[in-house]
């Protein structure tokens, strides 16, 4: 069976979107994904599924919008993509705290930098269902707007790395 990692959007981030960790495995589990666990408390979680990638979504989906009342955003990737997605890293010299992943549900529109405003030092590159930032001064001072990220999530390379590790682990 293959290994497949969710990653949720504004979950336990800025005060909204409150979800422990433990109940995220709990509903993988109802859901009957195997091997399910969660890496820490911001909605990421490995497990193992025989169901394609937008089953796995679409489950997850309609499972967390029971339990939170309103639309929670997931994506969902194969270990194997993971892995690549660390690898294909565009900064690799660059502190990975400060280079995040903003993983998409589709390819990255060809236009997708025009649109970019606020940006200072950040580094921007496009990747295949993802959008590549190194954040030089860090991401908590950074005034980078990117509307073609709107509806993704970020992961710094860090938590990439870790989750790519633990979904080839099961």
């Amino acid at each position: 069976m293959p290994a497949w990692i969710a990653l949720l959007r504004a979950v336990n981030v800025g005060g909204t979107g409150k979800l422990a960790m433990s109940d995220l495995k709990a509903m993988c589990d109802e859901l009957g994904f195997a091997s399910a666990k969660t890496y820490i408390a911001s909605g990421n979680v490995v497990f193992k599924s025989g169901k394609p990638e937008a089953a796995i979504k679409a489950a997850l989906a309609k499972r967390l919008e029971t339990y939170a009342g309103k639309p929670v955003g997931v994506l969902v990737r194969s270990a194997a993509e993971m892995a690549q997605i660390s690898a294909d890293n565009p900064f690799p010299k660059l502190a990975p705290n400060r280079t995040v992943a903003l993983f998409l549900d589709r390819a990255p529109p060809a236009d997708a930098l025009e649109g970019v405003r606020g940006q200072k030092d950040e580094k921007i590159c496009l990747g295949r269902r993802v959008i590549y930032v190194h954040y030089g001064d860090g991401i908590g001072s950074s005034k980078l707007v990117i509307p073609a990220a709107k509806a993704g999530t970020a992961r710094n390379m860090n938590t990439v790395a870790t989750l790519a590790k633990m979904a080839a682990g099961l």
